[in-house]
């Protein structure tokens, strides 16, 4: 909402100085991080000294002179920190600048405080975005502002501090430049300001919030006494009754005149201003007609606020060159004849006649509109006419009263039989047509003196009508937008000033000229096309009369309710400065503190004054964390502390008296550390923190045990030698340095050994904050080589461990599990159990899960063994599920390493003795149909059926089924996915032409190629997790595949993995399914939460399909039915087989095989129909996330052949205005004349008749019954459906036809009313819309209560 930037003005010193090498600074403000990003920009001669660089940076920034230092921020110079000397007498030549090539500097903070704003300053520095907004000048606005610099950046100097104006300006909210501009030039008129300074607000009769005049009154008193460059009209908005929101509506300028003075009168009834503004601004104009026969005239009185004028005339490419013409043409008569005869009524027939407009009177303050806004009738689009149109400074209105007018005998007979109509004119209201017999509205004359005096009376006036131009409200932009800025004559001393939102600058009379608009040059009939889009918009003249015009109230000439106001503000102002004040030197840091008996890091914001002690400073820390309760105040101080990298700086002994602003380095937006508050028990003493020291937390590892011990802090210097840092920790943890291996965490995974004892910690990669882990025991694994030990194991599998929390199903399977352990077995009865065990199903006398979660490590080892012996005399009962189950328990409390060995050897041990019942799975697609319902969990888990439950909420009660099966993926989970709206999905796994194998060829499992770690315990969940939820709490590698991992819970779930998914909890409760067996935990975290389903998971060759039923007739044609899984290499009729039981159970629909057919769905339209001997992958593409239509039929299926067209046809008939319901119609051949044939043959309508048009659009192809006749393309010249326009190549096209004899019903209005509303509701339930709205703008609207009734002021 800029102006555009033409005719930039050319610096003095660039052509004064052009032979002068110059030198280009760019100087970055770091004191203020609402600075940092910004850039003032010094282009000075090469001899400038360094003395003025510093003044003028200091005029350009508005802040005192020797208050900030300056620094290299590039170049050779940019490793030098010192700051340049600004007393120097060296040119900045001299001191390293280089000519021709940008030297950025760096304006930073003068021994530790931030510059000290310009004394004058008292206002902006901290009010708004705005106050600091570095933008391009708005040139053609205020061109009469010089720059000292080349520079596309504003001066800070502009932003800081008043206008040297002494104007105030308007800050924008966001495109209120319109109102600003009003605003302004009503401050800027004496005879407004004084009226409304007169106005006294009376508290008790309205709300100061929303009174108009009260508010408008604040804003005045406030740009005439307000220190500040800049204040803000939210009051006044506010008082509009408007919100936010219409901060981000530009409205014209004109209309926000004739909103707001309707407003002010309102306001101002039954007061001393009830008439102002008709006293200041409304005229008089007379609208007549004058029969050319008889000259009897008929007339009407009417008023304005405003002329408009027209700046080009309507068909002409000619625009009027001046205010003058236009005013003329404005009051040049036009001749009614012909068919635009006048029915006279003295003749008592038509005649013909001139009408025109006259003026009367022309107010006080003459206001007029260039009508720069049109609409081009060829585009169909708002167009604005930057045409030239010149205006004068002295305007004489006296050539524009016609006296002579008022000596005509016709014009004193006419009688009246109406009153006045008040309001200004509009362009439309001038132009009436007044052939209509009755079309005349008779006035009175208001004057009711003699003919002679008003002649008298009108010659005197038509004397004095010399007007003065003192407002010109400009422009610049398009009919679709720009921006608003005001130029202003100040009465006080004659000179001109551009108002430019929060901008004002002094201007020249040349300056105003530019606002003519116009090209500079010409260009002949496209000279509006070329020409410059900033001009003039509205004009404001002030009648010439030394007896009316009147001067600025004097500050003791105030009424004393504005004097009490003008204090009141001062005092406000006065107030908000010292509140800056003191923002300015409070200093505002993080602060952490590691609450004493909860054990959890606490973050809060410390604030305190610069001189404030340390002291003291600790006192406000220790209330703000709240630790009365915990620790007494002695047992606490604040450190210097990095947050990031959890490093302790340094501690400020003998410190405490030293002010805050010392300690931090001054007052800063933002620092680059943070404070701790540490705490101690009170037999501790703190412990000192030297700048320079590093941080090492050390973890004390135990091999027999494997167990890695809580850190301990200790501080190490980086020119420490590894031996001397050995003797340091030995100190600490009382462990023999002499054996001692240390381990440095550098970043995750990157473990290396510390084993030369000269290196220094700094050459090993100590940094600021580190972790290591020591281990000092005598034994064997000291000598074997570092990556074999096992301390590097485990250290290894320390890194990788994630803790996760498994909610269980609440019921076992029942005997569906038993099923699948027998027929997994060898049919050897004596085994049954032995495997029942092993595998920890749900058998007669079956163990719970909380026993399977007592078996100890020892028992499930000795399973191992007795597996391997079996496996070693042939025995093929074995089980998967047995052989899965080795590694449920860690070797953590092996004896010795030797066993250790021994138990790892089995347990990388995987046996599959069951390879036809290899699963795998495939990516869930319930992501892409966030509204679909999720299938059920299967009554039989061993039947096809499954879930597909990806995303749904955990907290749905479940509901127990007849089998012992209990599932949150039953029905009520499709219940709350009624409820859910768009669901996020955190799955960003690659879709997979197939699905991902669990096994390799071999039939060895991928994920336990090696030995993961797994070790699992029962865990209690926290209240609202679900009563009676099982809940497991894992530690696990997350290296480990999905595919190993599901195998890991198998005894805990009671069923094969294949039986079973994993579902990923996120926030607010949403799951989703993980179901990459290939890919590792890598993304999971530590305390991330997983729910395990019942269902079976997917084979090889295996996709899950979405069955929608397609109801063409229905309201909402597309019903989610199942899901159900297509194998490749089957044919749809076997899928057809499979499908029916399903549909039976879950949908209720008792069907036959032959009673319904399934068909392509692409979104919601209907498409190919797959005959029965397709196979899938073959005939049919099949892939992840497929859905297929399912459509009953009436009667036999059609389709035989591929050659065959099935398409939906729907009749319209319009003598009824409705349309038939949809009937299918199937074509042997793409041949229009059948389907004309077939059409006939199902509607009864003559062959020679019938008339069809394409569908538009996603199926049903709605359209309102309004439009359907005329905008489809009925009829169209083809022969053959699959050619332009039709395209009608593929099952599913939707067809309407009619007979084309029938005439179109006649609509009343009302009728029409009535089914627009209808359609219109119709069309928007089904989310369709055939017609182009574009957006409508809203009305400016001024609330005269407050703020409106959204519910009632919506379009």
């Amino acid at each position: 909402m800029v102006p555009s930037e033409e005719n930039q003005l050319v610096p003095k010193e660039v052509e004064s100085a052009a032979e002068e090498p110059r030198v280009l600074c760019i100087i970055q403000d770091t004191t203020n991080s609402k600075t940092v990003n910004e850039r003032v920009t010094l282009n000075l001669p090469a001899s400038t000294p360094l003395k003025r660089l510093f003044e003028d940076v200091a005029s350009k920034v508005g802040y005192v002179n020797g208050t900030f230092d300056l620094m290299w921020g590039n170049g050779d110079n940019v490793t030098d920190t010192t700051p340049i000397d600004q007393n120097s007498d060296k040119t900045i030549l001299d001191a390293g600048f280089e000519p021709g090539k940008k030297n950025f500097l760096h304006l930073t903070d003068k021994d530790g405080e931030q510059p000290h704003i310009m004394p004058e300053e008292s206002g902006t520095t901290d009010d708004s975005v705005q106050d600091r907004f570095i933008g391009p000048l708005p040139r053609e606005g205020s061109v009469g502002c010089t720059n000292d610099y080349v520079s596309q950046n504003y001066s800070y100097s502009s932003v800081l501090s008043k206008s040297e104006t002494g104007y105030v300006g308007l800050v924008n909210q966001a495109m209120t430049c319109y109102l600003n501009s009003l605003l302004q030039t009503l401050f800027m008129t004496p005879e407004f300001r004084n009226a409304l300074y007169k106005w006294e607000f009376e508290e008790s009769e309205e709300d100061p919030v929303t009174s108009i005049p009260y508010q408008l009154q604040r804003l005045f008193v406030l740009l005439q006494t307000s220190k500040k460059r800049a204040i803000e009209t939210t009051d006044v908005t506010r008082s509009f009754g408007w919100d936010s929101s219409e901060a981000w509506q530009q409205h014209d300028v004109q209309e926000l005149c004739r909103v707001m003075f309707d407003a002010l009168e309102q306001k101002w009834k039954q007061t001393e201003q009830a008439d102002l503004i008709n006293q200041l601004y409304q005229g008089k104009l007379k609208d007549y007609v004058r029969c050319l026969e008889c000259g009897y005239e008929g007339w009407r009185i009417d008023t304005y606020l405003d002329i408009p004028l027209v700046i080009r005339p309507y068909g002409s490419n000619q625009a009027f060159a001046s205010v003058e013409e236009a005013l003329h043409a404005f009051i040049q008569p036009e001749i009614l004849d012909g068919p635009n005869q006048y029915f006279c009524e003295r003749c008592k027939k038509k005649c013909d006649a001139r009408k025109g407009l006259r003026f009367l009177h022309f107010p006080y303050l003459l206001t007029l509109q260039l009508k720069r806004f049109d609409f081009d009738y060829t585009t169909m689009h708002r167009i604005k006419l930057n045409d030239r149109m010149t205006f004068p400074e002295e305007l004489d209105m006296s050539v524009f009263i016609d006296v002579e007018d008022e000596k005509s005998p016709q014009t004193d007979s006419c009688t009246d039989s109406g009153a006045e109509n008040e309001g200004s004119c509009h362009s439309d209201q001038m132009s009436n047509d007044f052939s209509n017999d009755d079309g005349v509205d008779e006035g009175i004359c208001l004057e009711s003196n003699s003919a002679a005096e008003r002649i008298s009376k009108a010659g005197s006036e038509k004397s004095s009508l010399l007007y003065e131009l003192f407002s010109v409200m400009v422009h610049s932009g398009s009919a679709a937008g720009g921006h608003y800025y005001a130029c202003i004559k100040s009465f006080s001393d004659d000179h001109w000033y551009s108002f430019n939102d929060q901008h004002v600058s002094k201007i020249t009379q040349e300056d105003i000229k530019k606002t003519y608009g116009g090209s500079s040059g010409s260009r002949g009939y496209y000279s509006s096309a070329f020409a410059s889009s900033t001009n003039a918009y509205m004009l404001i003249y002030r009648l010439k009369d030394p007896t009316r015009n009147a001067k600025f109230l004097e500050a003791h000439e105030y009424p004393e309710h504005i004097k009490q106001l003008v204090q009141k503000e001062r005092e406000l102002e006065e107030q908000e400065k010292r509140q800056r004040e003191i923002e300015r030197n409070t200093c505002k840091i993080k602060l952490f503190c590691m609450h004493p008996t909860k054990q959890i890091m606490m973050e809060n914001k410390l604030e305190v004054h610069k001189d404030r002690t340390l002291q003291e400073a600790v006192e406000i820390a220790y209330k703000l964390m709240e630790l009365e309760e915990a620790v007494p105040l002695d047992c606490c101080r604040l450190v210097k502390y990095d947050e990031f990298h959890d490093y302790l700086e340094r501690s400020y002994e003998g410190e405490e008296d030293t002010p805050m602003g010392l300690l931090l380095g001054g007052v800063k937006s933002t620092y680059m550390f943070d404070l701790l508050l540490e705490t101690r028990r009170p037999d501790q003493i703190f412990q000192c923190y030297k700048p320079g020291e590093v941080m090492v937390k050390v973890h004390v590892v135990d091999l027999k045990t494997e167990s890695v011990a809580p850190p301990i802090s200790v501080r190490a210097y980086l020119n420490q030698t590894v031996s001397e840092f050995k003797q340091l920790i030995s100190k600490a943890t009382h462990l023999p340095a002499e054996t001692m291996r240390v381990v440095l965490e550098r970043c995750y995974n990157d473990l290396r050994l510390l084993n030369v004892s000269s290196k220094t910690l700094k050459a090993e990669g100590f940094f600021r904050s580190n972790k290591v882990f020591i281990e000092s025991s005598e034994s064997s694994d000291r000598h074997v080589a570092y990556t074999d030990s096992h301390l590097w194991k485990l250290l290894d599998r320390h890194a990788n461990t994630i803790r996760l929390y498994v909610s269980l199903p609440e019921q076992s399977p029942g005997s569906q599990f038993r099923r699948a352990v027998y027929q997994k077995s060898s049919g050897d009865s004596g085994n049954l159990d032995e495997a029942c065990e092993r595998v920890k199903g749900p058998v007669v006398n079956m163990k719970s899960v909380e026993a399977i979660l007592e078996e100890s490590t020892e028992k499930l080892k000795s399973l191992s063994l007795q597996q391997q012996q079996e496996g070693d005399n042939g025995d093929s009962s074995k089980s998967t599920e047995a052989s899965d189950f080795e590694n449920i328990e860690s070797p953590l409390n092996e004896i010795d390493s030797s066993a250790s060995a021994e138990n790892r050897e089995l347990e990388n041990q995987i046996q599959i003795s069951d390879p036809e019942n290899l699963q795998s799975e495939e990516r869930s697609d319930s992501d892409v149909n966030n509204d679909r319902s999720t299938s059920s969990v299967d009554s039989d888990i061993l039947s096809s059926s499954h879930s597909s439950d990806t995303l749904c909420n955990v907290d749905n009660a479940s509901i127990p089924l007849a089998n012992g099966l209990d599932s949150h993926s039953i029905t009520s989970s499709r219940r709350s996915k009624a409820h859910q709206g768009k669901k996020e999905t955190w799955d960003t796994a690659e879709e997979d032409s197939g699905t991902d194998s669990e096994y390799d060829e071999s039939g060895k499992s991928r994920g336990e190629a090696q030995y993961m770690y797994f070790k699992s315990e029962p865990y209690t969940a926290d209240e609202g997790s679900g009563e009676g939820q099982k809940w497991l709490m894992v530690h696990v590698d997350k290296r480990i595949t999905l595919s190993a991992f599901k195998q890991h819970l198998e005894p805990f779930v009671g069923v094969p993995s294949s039986h079973f998914k994993v579902f990923r909890v996120y926030a607010s409760n949403q799951e989703f399914e993980s179901v990459r067996l290939n890919e590792t935990l890598s993304s999971f975290s530590d305390d991330n939460k997983i729910t395990i389903r019942l269902g079976r998971a997917l084979k090889k060759g295996e996709y899950r399909v979405k069955v929608y039923q397609l109801l063409v007739n229905e309201p909402e044609p597309c019903k989610f039915l199942l899901d159900a899984v297509f194998a490749k290499g089957m044919t749809v009729r076997q899928s057809k087989e499979e499908l029916l039981p399903q549909l039976r159970e879950q949908c209720g629909l008792d069907l036959t095989i032959d009673r319904f057919r399934l068909r392509k769905k692409t979104w919601k339209n209907p498409g190919t129909v797959f005959l029965d001997y397709h196979i899938y992958e073959e005939d049919i593409n099949i892939s992840s996330n497929w859905e297929v239509f399912l459509e009953i039929l009436d009667g036999v299926e059609k389709m035989k052949s591929m050659s065959q067209l099935a398409v939906l046809s729907r009749r319209w008939r319009p003598s009824e205005m409705k349309l038939d319901s949809f009937q299918e119609v199937v074509l042997e051949s793409s041949s229009v004349e059948e389907l004309k044939e077939k059409l006939s043959e199902i509607s009864g309508i003559p062959l020679e008749n019938i008339e069809f048009a394409k569908g538009r659009g996603t199926f049903p192809c709605d359209i309102s019954i309004l439009e359907i006749h005329q905008d489809l393309d009925w009829n169209p010249k083809v022969s053959t459906l699959n050619v332009w326009p039709l395209y009608i190549c593929d099952d599913g096209a939707v067809i309407f036809y009619r007979d084309k004899t029938e005439e179109l019903m006649e609509l009343t209005d009302e009728q029409r009313n009535e089914l627009m509303k209808k359609e219109s509701s119709r069309l928007q339930k089904t989310g369709h819309r055939v017609t182009y709205s574009p957006r409508k703008e809203k009305a400016l609207k001024i609330y005269l209560d407050g703020a409106p009734n959204k519910e009632l002021t919506q379009d």
